[in-house]
């Protein structure tokens, strides 16, 4: 079964039983858990649905259920690179410059409020819904709509057209989304890179197809114990 959080009005499809919505925290994930005699847990949620992700460790402690972590590497800064590494969204809007600024916020619409306090600035969001008229936090804003992946060609696009002097963005990894620092270093722009928030230890993988190879064998492919592949 494969669940979605419900940020989006119009999730992509799956070939398999969905689900949208919350579970009601971890006990509420336990009770799903045991009521549809889940076996495996897959955590693919983004890296910095650190609430989710703590929940699903916690009932999977609590059910005695495998978890296995899906979820790639955070990005590292390159040499051409103009980051400026922050811990939070508070911090993220404290470090843009002080004069106003063109800000391409790629951070998603859930903590826009951390920039509220600094109207100086104008912002572009992408999102991929509309936004409910009156519902964005911050005065001076401009959104485009899309759903990635994104090419660095887009972006660098996107990035000149409105004329943008600064990306704030989560370390989120991946090639999906790494257009936009790709366009960045391009242009020579400055990017604030929000870290991810800390999430208890479990098993993780960065390949997809590993997910079915540790639901049959209960290991990563290349662990100790691992199925030995045929010749």
């Amino acid at each position: 079964m494969f669940s979605y959080a419900g940020a989006t009005q119009a999730p992509a499809a799956q070939p398999v039983p969905t689900r949208c919505g919350g579970f009601g925290g971890a006990d509420g994930l336990v009770q799903f858990i045991r009521g549809q005699g889940i076996t495996h847990v897959v955590d693919a949620t983004h890296p910095f649905a650190a609430q989710m992700s703590r929940n699903a460790c916690a009932a999977c402690e609590t059910t005695g259920t495998p978890l296995l972590a899906l979820e790639p590497a955070p990005w590292q800064a390159e040499a051409a690179d103009r980051w400026i590494d922050v811990t939070d969204m508070d911090a993220a809007a404290q470090a843009l410059p002080k004069e106003p600024a063109r800000v391409f916020l790629a951070i998603g619409r859930k903590q826009l409020a951390a920039f509220a306090n600094h109207p100086r600035h104008h912002y572009l969001l992408r999102l991929v819904d509309a936004p409910a008229p009156g519902s964005l936090p911050l005065a001076d804003t401009t959104v485009v709509l899309g759903r990635g992946p994104f090419s660095a060609e887009h972006d660098q696009a996107l990035l000149q057209a409105h004329g943008i002097t600064w990306l704030v963005a989560k370390n989120a990894g991946g090639e999906a989304t790494r257009g936009k620092l790709l366009a960045a270093r391009a242009l020579g722009l400055p990017v604030v890179m929000v870290q991810r928030p800390p999430l208890p230890q479990r098993p993780r993988t960065e390949e997809v197809d590993a997910v079915p190879h540790w639901i049959a064998h209960g290991v990563l492919p290349g662990a100790p114990g691992a199925a030995a592949s045929s010749p």
